[in-house]
């Protein structure tokens, strides 16, 4: 792919490695991120995938500036880009016949977190930060953490990190079980590669079968959360709130 893209495609033997090239998730990089997990998906070739960041983020998310625009053109549609290209990247993460590993180099919130817990594993730097992110500005769940994030840490510690949206260290994430593995900064990437060539080697037949398994209900609740993300899209509070959040200011929720 080209160095303008929203990321990159690197192969290495029978790994390929996606980098996200934006902190932010623009259209660009959510149109290229689509792509890139389809094509590693179809290409027998490849038996084990990573996904990972550039420089201090894995991903922070939806980027807002693009979004703020969207909303004040067209609130009604602005969240067509769920359906569009977060749920078909969910999907494709967790339903391609291979194992994928989020590889989390930096802060990863938002739809960035729905991707990694759309990972099969998840390998962390130690000083990496978590968050959910989409209640501090008056959204409901989207990229399958309605899902995923029950699963992986337990229906009540769920509700309350989506519902108070705080941020949290790589320390917790792995107390938590979002995380599987943390290594020091420097040494991400080498240890990411060596437990991709591991997976790579291995009875990647079974690895299908068992994700097969194990994603049945995402696809109903990707649906789901869709339709609340529309509701909620053209709320004031939403608008407000990202309003609040490009200016630096504290935002006021006010119930519609």
């Amino acid at each position: 792919m080209a160095d303008e893209s929203g990321v990159t495609l690197v192969r290495d033997g029978a790994v390929a490695t996606i980098t996200m090239t934006s902190a932010a998730l623009t259209t660009r990089v959510k149109t290229d991120l689509v792509d890139a997990v389809t094509e590693v998906g179809e290409d027998s070739s490849v038996r084990a995938v990573v996904l990972t960041g550039t420089g201090k983020a894995f991903s922070v998310g939806q980027d807002l500036k693009e979004h703020a625009q969207t909303l004040r053109a067209d609130a009604a549609t602005a969240f067509s880009t769920v359906k569009q290209h977060y749920n078909p990247i969910v999907l494709g993460l967790a339903t391609m016949p291979k194992p994928v590993i989020a590889s989390v180099n930096g802060l990863c919130v938002g739809a960035g977190l729905g991707f990694a817990l759309a990972c099969d594993l998840r390998i962390a730097s130690a000083t990496a930060k978590f968050g959910t992110a989409f209640t501090a500005i008056g959204l409901t769940t989207d990229s399958g953490l309605s899902v995923t994030l029950a699963r992986a840490v337990g229906a009540a510690r769920a509700s309350e990190l989506v519902l108070r949206a705080n941020t949290f260290s790589a320390q917790d994430a792995l107390a938590w079980g979002i995380v599987g593995h943390l290594a020091e900064p420097d040494d991400l990437a080498a240890e990411t590669a060596e437990l991709a060539a591991k997976f790579a080697a291995g009875p990647t037949v079974a690895y299908a079968e068992a994700k097969a398994a194990m994603a049945a209900s995402l696809s109903q609740a990707l649906e789901t959360e869709y339709a609340g993300q529309a509701r909620l899209g053209v709320t004031e509070d939403h608008r407000n709130a990202v309003d609040a959040f490009l200016a630096k200011e504290a935002p006021k929720f006010e119930g519609r």
